[in-house]
């Protein structure tokens, strides 16, 4: 699977956020994920809905995923 492929599923699931995933070897990735839809939530609670986005594809296609799950203003961009 491509770095592409999860940052288009993880939009999807997750619509107005700002996902960015790299990937040295298309199996192991790490994943910045900014929303507002973060905003109250531990972060346990970001990765599952990360997670969520992703369904069957993790721990198949996907190996390992590192995730950063950032609201706007954690990132600097502000409210």
């Amino acid at each position: 699977m491509k770095a592409s492929e999860i940052e288009q599923l993880i939009a999807a699931g997750l619509p107005g956020c700002q996902v960015q995933v790299l990937s040295d070897d298309d199996t192991h990735f790490e994943a910045i994920v900014v929303s507002a839809d973060f905003d109250g939530k531990r972060p346990l609670q970001r990765h599952q809905m990360v997670y969520k986005t992703l369904g069957p594809h993790m721990g198949g296609d996907i190996h390992a995923l590192s995730i950063k799950a950032l609201t706007p203003a954690e990132q600097g961009g502000g409210a």
